[in-house]
């Protein structure tokens, strides 16, 4: 099984540590549904999304090109699940994405080692909800989340 992530949106890393708590669950399964974004089998913050990331900005892929910091829990090292914040660049560079350019940049995704295999249709879904939450989350000044567990 490979790492199974959510990505979503909120006011600050407070607010995220507050809500996430001690559980086991990913934040979209939480109780009253106290944010707003996708799960996603395998699009880990540093390598998958930093493709999509770089291919959209036109750069190479690097492992620190998608910056985030973790901000739950409070003893990572501890734990079975975690969640990253990630930079506002790479909230605003996504939302910029216009919506004609998603099946370009889609069939560019799947010519990367990390996404061979993958069919263009998947990385396109993927992409669309990647913009549209980028997009909500910069319209609301919030950032994006990661939640990731192995």
């Amino acid at each position: 099984m490979g790492v199974l992530t959510d990505y979503f949106r909120a006011t600050d890393a407070g607010a995220v540590a507050r809500t996430m708590g001690e559980g086991d669950s990913g934040p979209l399964e939480l109780e009253g549904a106290p944010f707003d974004g996708f799960a996603d089998k395998g699009l880990d913050p540093a390598v998958r999304l930093g493709v999509l990331v770089a291919v959209v900005r036109g750069v190479e892929w690097r492992p620190d090109l998608v910056g985030s910091r973790p901000v739950w829990p409070a003893v990572p090292e501890e734990a079975d699940s975690w969640v990253f914040e990630l930079d506002a660049g790479v909230r605003d560079v996504l939302a910029a994405v216009p919506d004609a350019a998603v099946a370009g940049l889609a069939a560019e995704v799947v010519l990367t080692e990390d996404w061979a295999g993958t069919p263009v249709e998947d990385v396109r879904a993927t992409l669309e909800d990647l913009i549209a939450l980028s997009r909500r989350a910069r319209d609301a000044g919030d950032l994006l989340y990661c939640w990731c567990t192995v």
